[in-house]
């Protein structure tokens, strides 16, 4: 537990992914057109490091291999500018849909390029679309099998496509079978008897800001650090639109004019730091491997 005078410093991070890449998108583009979309996520990340930048702050970017391999400088600029890098897997495929040996190539490939890029041990890494579900316990074990010391994919919320119903709020430690592996979930709300999630996304675009902001006290009250999300293409209003239903539309369109300013806000009010840091505060030894695992980046790229 933080001491009641120390100031709660959250776990500010981002999904890097592309504006047609969400698990949502997925019936209305294939993934065969991917290529030929217009890319929008260099410019919309740079706004975040941005914002980040201005406000002395730093975060967990967790990225797609897709994306690190397509643009491998905008990967080198976040770990330039202080910020964690972690894995996002490879192309953006839930969990639920693949078989474990199709997860063990996602991981393993995405880990690799991105410490080949950056020089450095990447620790992290979260589901697309928080997919790690219950009866899906497998991946956590093949992430320790692949280096991986920590996940922040268990959405302790019940909602349909999503969501480990029942699992700790806070961060906490998994142990099993092959290893302790760190577990940093989203943040959430809870109201009424229920957890709701409020750890951000649409939930932060569409509901008052007062909703994850309340989410992230509560957690200053237990003493524990909240981790808030938020996408690139959360901050490009004028991203493409894709044709796609109403529910569809509203919760990937709408509140992304003012998205910008409410992070603006969100940066002010609280304190903000990486997964990375927390995870090696609590763990020495892991720290003390991280350093010997630093490499020259790739210059190649």
């Amino acid at each position: 537990m933080t001491p009641p005078h120390q100031r709660i410093r959250h776990h500010f991070t981002v999904d890097v992914e592309e504006h047609f890449q969400v698990s949502a998108m997925e019936p209305y583009v294939a993934r065969s057109e991917w290529d030929d979309l217009p890319s929008r996520v260099e410019s919309s990340t740079r706004l975040i490091l941005d914002q980040l930048a201005r406000n002395d702050a730093r975060g967990t970017f967790f990225t797609l291999g897709w994306i690190a391999q397509r643009h491998p400088d905008l990967v080198k600029a976040i770990h330039r500018e202080g910020h964690e890098v972690a894995s996002h897997g490879w192309g953006h495929e839930r969990i639920t849909r693949l078989t474990p040996a199709q997860f063990r190539e996602s991981v393993r490939d995405s880990k690799a390029i991105l410490e080949d890029i950056t020089g450095r041990a990447v620790l992290g890494y979260r589901a697309p679309s928080f997919s790690i579900v219950r009866g899906a316990e497998w991946a956590l074990e093949i992430l320790i099998e692949e280096g991986y010391r920590y996940d922040s994919s268990l959405f302790p919320v019940r909602r349909s496509g999503y969501g480990f119903d029942g699992g700790e709020r806070d961060p906490h430690v998994l142990a099993l079978g092959t290893g302790t592996l760190h577990e940093f979930p989203p943040a959430t709300l809870r109201w009424g008897g229920r957890v709701l999630p409020a750890g951000g996304g649409a939930y932060f675009r569409l509901f008052p800001p007062a909703f994850v902001g309340s989410a992230l006290r509560s957690a200053e009250r237990r003493g524990v650090p909240a981790t808030f999300y938020i996408h690139p293409w959360e901050l490009d209003p004028g991203q493409p639109r894709l044709k796609v239903p109403l529910l569809t539309r509203v919760r990937h369109y709408g509140g992304l004019d003012g998205t910008a300013a409410r992070i603006k806000r969100l940066l002010l009010e609280f304190e903000w730091k990486p997964i990375a840091e927390t995870f090696l505060l609590a763990s020495p030894e892991a720290a003390k491997a991280q350093v010997s695992q630093l490499r020259p980046p790739n210059t190649q790229q």
